[in-house]
C-alpha cells in the first residue's frame, strides 16, 4: 500500500530517534491582558507580555486590530523574548486589539485578545456658564457637562471657593453617572457659586468647569409639591457577573423625599446589597444570576411618591468547563476531542490550527463546539486551539495533535518473562507494544499456532485469555505484532502450579496463664513454589526477636505452626497465620482466650468511719477473663496481728436494667428495684444516668422511692428510636453505691405520620369484605412497625362505635367477617407502633351481597355405570332478598376418604368420569356472588356389581360404606344431558 505521506512519515521516524519526548509544541505561560495607558505619562513606552515555551524555543509575532505589525521598525517596536515593546504610545495609532502568535516546528498558537486604551482628560472650555434662578423650596439640577475624555472618572462640587466641596446628604446628591450636582429643595444657605470638578480614576488628572451661579428668584416660595425623580437608573441594565453594580437613585420635592428600594417579585435583598448615599446609591457586589431582576426605587414625601424601575439581566463570559488536552494517537485512527464552556449568553464555538482557522472538508467536522476527524494522518498533526465566545468575551483552549506512524516495538512496554498462575484460575497474557496504526496480534505457544476456543481467547486489545487453567497449558507462549511498517516479537513463559490449602489451620483455645500452647498452621503446596508463614497478633506483624522468650516457630517446610511458651495476660487476642507464595496466598485465624486471676480493684476509697464500721467503696478491676466472684476485705489495726477478714454488707445496683417504648419524645428506663435487706440504710433510692450513644457526657436524675421500678425522661429534643446508654445505681444517707452495667436503650419511637394509600374495599360475599391498601413508607431507623388497624362500621351504625380488625405490618388486605347481607360498610385504615397510632386513611365503603338462596337443589337423580356417574337436579331459583344463582357446585368423595373433590358447572346437570370400584358420596349445592347455597341431601352411590345402575336421593338409605379402598383417580367431563 502506498501513502501519500509517505516523507511525513520518513520525519516522524527521524523524530523519534532524536528524541521525541523532548519536542513540545508551544504553551503559553504568559498572555498579554486589558491595558490603560495614561497620555502624558512619564512613561516612552509600553510593555504588552507574551511568553511561551516549547521545544524548540518558540518565536513570536504580533497583530493589532487583525493585521501584522512591522517590528522592525525599531523606532515603533521592539520585541523583548515574546514581549511587544511599544515605543512613544500614541492613542491615535496604537490604540486596539492585541494578539501574540507563538511558533515552532510543531506548530503555532494564539493567544487572547487585548486591547490597549489610552486614558485621558482635556480641560474645560473656559465659557462662562449661566446663572440658575429658582425660588426657595424649589427643586434644581446644575448640570457638569465634563470635557472630552477616556478612562473612567469621579465628580464632585466646589461650592464657592476650594476646598469648599459640597457635602451630599437626603437634599443634595452628586451622580457619578452623569455629574450633574441635584437639590431636592433648595434653601437660602444654598445660594452661591458651583463649580464641578472632574477627576481621571486613571490619570488622577483633574480639571475645574466654569462656576455656575445659584440665586433665589424674588417673587415667592414654591410650594408642597410630590417626588419628581430626576435620578434613575436604565430601564434594562446588563450587569456581568462578579461585578460591582450601583444603581442611582434621587427626585426633588418639597417636603425632601425619602428614598428606599425592593425588587418587584418581593423578594428581600441578600445581606450583601448596600444602600449608599442616604439611599441614593443600591450597590450589589458580586453580582451572580440570583441578583438579577426588576428593581424599583420608591421617592415619597407628605404630597405623595414615584416609583422608577428597571431590570437588571446577569451575563457571564465564557468561562471554561472542558479544556481540550495534548492527544498523541495512531494514523488512520479517529480524533473526538470536545471543548465545553459555560457563559451567558450560551457561548458558540470555533477551532484554529496553527494560528488559522480551521479549514473543514468532509473528514474534518465540527459540532455543538466537538471536532472530529477521522482517517487521521501525519499532515494533521499541529497546535489546534478551540475559541468559545458570546458576545461580552472569549476564550481560548489549546492542545497539541500528534498523529504518528510506527511499527511494532516492544522496547517500551515489554511482555513479562515470567507469569506464574494456579491451577483452575484465569490468566490474561498483555501484548501490547507501542505500534501506530495499532498493531494486529497473533500467537503461538512453542511453534504451534494458538487458537480460539472454549478456555482461549483471542482479546481486541491483543492479549490472550486462558480460563480454568491447566498443567498442559504451561510453556511459552510469544505474541507477534505486525501492522504496515513492520513486525515484532514478545515472548512470556507461564508456569502453572497446584494452589496452596492450609491442611492443619488454627482453633480457638481457652487457656490459663502459665500454659504453653501451640497454634498449628500447616499446607500443602505446590514443589514449584517457595512458601513463607508470617503470623500476625492483634493485627500487627508478631515479633519474634522482641517476644522471643514466649514466641517460636516450630514445624517444617510445609508448616508453620506457632508455638506459645508461659503464656500471660498479654498474650490474649486474635492469632493469624498467612501463608504466601509466588502465586497466591492464604491465612486461617484464631482467637485465643487467656484466663487468669482478677486484677486489684481501682480506686478503693474509705469514704465514713464509726466506732465499728467503715464504708469503703472501690471500682471493678480487670477480671482477665474470669468473672469475679466475690470480694475478700481485709483490715489490720496497730494492734492486730496480720491483715483479718473482716464482715461486710454489700451495698447492690438494680438488675434487670432495660426499657424502650413509651410515648414520642420519651426515654423508658426500666429496673428491679432493690430489696429492703439489700439497701443498707435509710433514705434510699436511685441515681439514673443515661447519655445518647456515642457522647461522654452522662445526664444524671434522681428517683428517690425505693419502690419505682422505672423513670421516664421527656424531652422534645429526642430523635425517635435513637439508642441511649443507660446504668442505674443506688445510694442511700451513708452515700451513693455501684451502678449497675451499661446497657442500651432505645428511645421511644414516632408513632405513624402518614396514612396508608390506595385504600378499596370489595365485597367478597354476604357476610365477607376483604379491604387493601398500599404499606407506608418505613424505615427501620423509625422503629418497629408493628401493623395497621382497620376501622369498620355499618350505614345504620355510628363511626364512634365502630368495629376494628389489627393485622401484622407486613400485611396489605384484610378481610371483615361474620357481617350482615346486603348492607353498606364503611371502612378506614390506619398503620401502629408502640408509640401509638398514625391518621387514617380517607374511608372507602362496599356493600356486601345479597344470601345465598335457601332453597337447595331439589330431586337430584343419578345414572350411574362402571365408568361414569350421570347427575341431573331441578333448578334452584332465588328469592328477591336473595343472590342470584350463578351456578352450582357438585361435591363428591368416596365413602372411605374424607378429601372431597368439586366440580363447577353452570347447569343443572353433570358427568362424572368415575370408576366405580366402591361407594360415593355425592351432594350439590347452587353458587351465588353471596356464597354457597343450601345443600342437597347426600347421595350414596353403590360401587357397581352390575353394569349399571340408577338412582335418586332417596335411596341413600339402602347403601353401606365399603371397609376399605383402592388409590383412584378422577377425571370428568360437565355438559348439559338435553
Amino acid at each position: 500500500m502506498m501513502f501519500p505521506w509517505k516523507q511525513l512519515i520518513l520525519l516522524s521516524f527521524i523524530g523519534c530517534l532524536g528524541g521525541e519526548l523532548l519536542l513540545q509544541g508551544p504553551v503559553f505561560v504568559k498572555e498579554p491582558s486589558n491595558s490603560i495607558f495614561p497620555v502624558g505619562s512619564e512613561d516612552e513606552k509600553i510593555t504588552l507580555n507574551c511568553e511561551a515555551r516549547g521545544n524548540p524555543s518558540p518565536h513570536y509575532r504580533w497583530q493589532l486590530n487583525g493585521s501584522d505589525i512591522d517590528t522592525s521598525m525599531e523606532h515603533r517596536y521592539k520585541l523583548n523574548g515574546g514581549n511587544l515593546v511599544v515605543i512613544n504610545p500614541n492613542r491615535n495609532w496604537d490604540t486596539g486589539t492585541y494578539q501574540c502568535f507563538a511558533t515552532n516546528s510543531l506548530g503555532t498558537i494564539v493567544s487572547r485578545e487585548a486591547k490597549l486604551q489610552f486614558a485621558y482628560l482635556e480641560n474645560f472650555k473656559t465659557k462662562m456658564r449661566s446663572t440658575v434662578s429658582v425660588r426657595e423650596g424649589q427643586g434644581v439640577v446644575l448640570l457638569c457637562g465634563p470635557p472630552p475624555h477616556s478612562g473612567e472618572l469621579s465628580y464632585a462640587w466646589i461650592f464657592n471657593e476650594y476646598p469648599s466641596f459640597v457635602e451630599e446628604d437626603s437634599r443634595r446628591f452628586v451622580s457619578q453617572e452623569t455629574g450633574h450636582l441635584y437639590i431636592s429643595k433648595v434653601e437660602p444657605s444654598d445660594v452661591g457659586n458651583y463649580t464641578c470638578v472632574v477627576t481621571s480614576m486613571v490619570t488622577n488628572a483633574r480639571v475645574l468647569g466654569s462656576p455656575t451661579p445659584l440665586v433665589l428668584r424674588s417673587d415667592g416660595v414654591m410650594g408642597e409639591y410630590e417626588p419628581k425623580i430626576e435620578v434613575q437608573f436604565p430601564e434594562t441594565l446588563p450587569a456581568a457577573k462578579g461585578s460591582t453594580v450601583k444603581l442611582e437613585c434621587f427626585a426633588l420635592g418639597n417636603p425632601i423625599p425619602q428614598i428606599n428600594w425592593r425588587r418587584s417579585d418581593g423578594l428581600p435583598f441578600s445581606s450583601k446589597i448596600k444602600l449608599r448615599k442616604f439611599n441614593g446609591v443600591l450597590e450589589i457586589p458580586n453580582f451572580q444570576q440570583e441578583d438579577a431582576g426588576s428593581y424599583e426605587c420608591i421617592a415619597e414625601n407628605s404630597r405623595g411618591k414615584n416609583v422608577a424601575r428597571g431590570r437588571l439581566t446577569y451575563y457571564a463570559k465564557p468561562h471554561w468547563v472542558q479544556l481540550i488536552k495534548d492527544v498523541e494517537t495512531a494514523v488512520e485512527d479517529s480524533l473526538y476531542w470536545e471543548c465545553r464552556a459555560s457563559g451567558k449568553p450560551k457561548p458558540s464555538y470555533r477551532w484554529l490550527k496553527n494560528g488559522a482557522a480551521l479549514v473543514l472538508e468532509e473528514r474534518i467536522q465540527i459540532e455543538n463546539g466537538a471536532l472530529t476527524i477521522s482517517n487521521l494522518s501525519v499532515i494533521d498533526s499541529g497546535m489546534f486551539q478551540c475559541i468559545a465566545e458570546n458576545k461580552h468575551g472569549l476564550v481560548y483552549s489549546s492542545a497539541e495533535l500528534k498523529v504518528v506512524a510506527s511499527a511494532p516495538d516492544f522496547s517500551k512496554n515489554p511482555m513479562k518473562k515470567l507469569v506464574q498462575v494456579q491451577v483452575g484460575s484465569l490468566v490474561s497474557l498483555d501484548c501490547k507494544p507501542r505500534a501506530s496504526p495499532r498493531a494486529r496480534s497473533s500467537w503461538k505457544k512453542g511453534d504451534v499456532s494458538v487458537q480460539e476456543h472454549a478456555r482461549i481467547s483471542l482479546l481486541k486489545d491483543g492479549g490472550l485469555k486462558i480460563a480454568n487453567v491447566t498443567k498442559a497449558d504451561a510453556g511459552t507462549y510469544t505474541c507477534m505484532a505486525e501492522n504496515q511498517f513492520g513486525k515484532a516479537n514478545g515472548t512470556t513463559h507461564l508456569v502453572v502450579t497446584e494452589p496452596t490449602r492450609i491442611t492443619l489451620a488454627p482453633s480457638n483455645m481457652d487457656v490459663s496463664v502459665g500454659e504453653s500452647v501451640i497454634l498449628p498452621c500447616q499446607v500443602q503446596h505446590d514443589p514449584l513454589l517457595d512458601i513463607i508463614f508470617t503470623w500476625y497478633f492483634n493485627g500487627a506483624l508478631a515479633d519474634f526477636k522482641k517476644d522471643g522468650s514466649h514466641f517460636e516457630k516450630v514445624g517444617g517446610s510445609s508448616s508453620g505452626d506457632l508455638m506459645i511458651r508461659n503464656i500471660q495476660l498479654k498474650h490474649s487476642g486474635k492469632y493469624v497465620c498467612m501463608v504466601q507464595t509466588g502465586v497466591d496466598s492464604v491465612s486461617s485465624a484464631a482467637d485465643l482466650i487467656v484466663r487468669g486471676s482478677p486484677g486489684p480493684p481501682e480506686n478503693v476509697k474509705v469514704d465514713e468511719i464509726t466506732d465499728t464500721t467503715a464504708q469503703l467503696s472501690w471500682k471493678e478491676g480487670k477480671d482477665n477473663h474470669s468473672p469475679v466472684i466475690s470480694y475478700s476485705i481485709q483490715a489490720r489495726t496497730p494492734f492486730s496481728v496480720g491483715w483479718q477478714t473482716v464482715t461486710t454488707v454489700p451495698e447492690v445496683p438494680p438488675s434487670e436494667v432495660n426499657g424502650g417504648g413509651g410515648s414520642r419524645s420519651e426515654l423508658v428506663i426500666t429496673w428491679d428495684p432493690v430489696p429492703e435487706e439489700l439497701q443498707n440504710g435509710e433514705g434510699f433510692g436511685y441515681v439514673v444516668a443515661f447519655r445518647p450513644l456515642g457522647v461522654t457526657t452522662w445526664i444524671q436524675t434522681v428517683v428517690t422511692s425505693p419502690d419505682t421500678p422505672r423513670y421516664v425522661f421527656r424531652n422534645e429534643s429526642i430523635v425517635p428510636y435513637s439508642p441511649y446508654e443507660v446504668k442505674v445505681g443506688v445510694y442511700n444517707n451513708k452515700g451513693e453505691g455501684p451502678f449497675s452495667p451499661v446497657t442500651t436503650v432505645f428511645s421511644a419511637e414516632e408513632e405513624p405520620t402518614v396514612a396508608p394509600s390506595q385504600v378499596s374495599a370489595n365485597s367478597l360475599s354476604s357476610s365477607e369484605i376483604e379491604v387493601s391498601w398500599n404499606t407506608i413508607p418505613w424505615k427501620l431507623s423509625n422503629g418497629h412497625l408493628l401493623g395497621y388497624e382497620v376501622r369498620y362500621w355499618n350505614g345504620g351504625g355510628k363511626e364512634e362505635s365502630s368495629s376494628k380488625v389489627k393485622v401484622a405490618g407486613n400485611e396489605t388486605s384484610a378481610r371483615l367477617r361474620g357481617l350482615k347481607s346486603n348492607l353498606a360498610y364503611y371502612t378506614a385504615v390506619r398503620a401502629y407502633n408502640s408509640a401509638g397510632a398514625g391518621p387514617f386513611s380517607a374511608t372507602v365503603n362496599a356493600t356486601t351481597k345479597k344470601t345465598p338462596p335457601s332453597q337447595p337443589p331439589g330431586n337430584v337423580v343419578w345414572n350411574a355405570t362402571d365408568t361414569k356417574v350421570l347427575l341431573n337436579w331441578e333448578q334452584v331459583k332465588a328469592m328477591e332478598n336473595e343472590s342470584e344463582v350463578t351456578g352450582y357446585k357438585v361435591f363428591y368423595r368416596t365413602s372411605s376418604q374424607n378429601n372431597v373433590q368439586v366440580l363447577n358447572t353452570n347447569k343443572t346437570s353433570a358427568e362424572l368420569l368415575l370408576p366405580i370400584k366402591e361407594d360415593y358420596i355425592i351432594e350439590v349445592k347452587a353458587t351465588t356472588d353471596g356464597g354457597d347455597g343450601t345443600s342437597s341431601e347426600q347421595i350414596r352411590i353403590p360401587r357397581i356389581t352390575s353394569m349399571d345402575a340408577r338412582g335418586s336421593t332417596s335411596a341413600i338409605s339402602n347403601v353401606h360404606p365399603m371397609s376399605s379402598y383402592l388409590p383412584i383417580v378422577l377425571f370428568f367431563i360437565v355438559y348439559a344431558l338435553w
